[in-house]
């Protein structure tokens, strides 16, 4: 940028002192909210997040500085809300990714799953599916619920990777098997109630291990704050459709 495109020093200035103003909107807004969903307290976040960003623009066009707000583009935002406002049925959207770090730690995990099925069964020629580690997933996704897999991801031999979740508003529960063969065709991305992320690009610290991914790193409810990370794919996600 030329210096005659550059921003003063009296506009950086001017931004920081906005941010400051924001903050205060912000916390005063959070000590009157009246409810979790208070409309004023979404106001000050945004206003609060664009005085971030203002400042942020200045101070690296006139100084080469950065800050260590994290401002999402709006690109990466949820369009507004427009489902109904009393939903009567819902929709959770999950994307988990993972690694097969340990392959031997997967397979004898699915070894053992069958051995005590094959036992309770007494079954003559039992063919065992574990000995493939595409055989050893399919044992052990059918023996044991998401959660517990991702609460136990190491003992199986995985490791973490990016996950999403989406929670979206429907007027009426879906008719038995009506989704099952495209389970996320069609999501309205204006109906998302609300959204949370959780992915290696949001650590301050690359390096750092899987552990570190427990947090939620990103989130947005009604639009209130950015929507981080990555989309649905078919052929990873679960979907729950439940009466609300």
């Amino acid at each position: 940028m030329s210096d005659a495109a550059q921003p003063t020093a009296a506009e950086v200035r001017a931004a920081a002192e906005a941010i400051k103003a924001a903050l205060d909107r912000h916390l005063a807004a959070v000590e009157r909210r009246s409810g979790e969903d208070d409309p004023a307290v979404y106001e000050a976040f945004n206003e609060l997040a664009s005085a971030a960003e203002e400042y942020d623009e200045l101070l690296y066009d006139r100084y080469d500085e950065v800050t260590p707000f994290e401002i999402p583009g709006t690109e990466d935002t949820l369009p507004p809300y427009t489902g109904p406002e009393e939903p009567n049925a819902l929709s959770v959207l999950i994307r988990r990714d993972y690694a097969v770090a340990e392959p031997q730690r997967l397979l004898a995990q699915a070894q053992r799953v069958e051995a005590v099925e094959e036992s309770g069964a007494a079954a003559v020629g039992f063919d065992a599916a574990s000995g493939t580690v595409h055989g050893a997933l399919g044992v052990l996704f059918g023996e044991f619920e998401p959660d517990e897999i991702a609460s136990r991801h190491k003992e199986f031999g995985l490791e973490e990777g990016d996950s999403t979740l989406w929670v979206t508003a429907a007027d009426e529960p879906a008719d038995p098997g009506e989704w099952l063969d495209a389970p996320f065709e069609g999501t309205d991305p204006q109906r998302i109630v609300c959204r949370f992320d959780v992915s290696a690009v949001f650590d301050e610290e690359p390096d750092d291990g899987p552990d570190d991914l427990d947090d939620l790193d990103g989130s947005s409810a009604n639009g209130r704050g950015p929507a981080l990370g990555g989309g649905l794919d078919d052929d990873d996600m679960e979907s729950l459709d439940a009466d609300r």
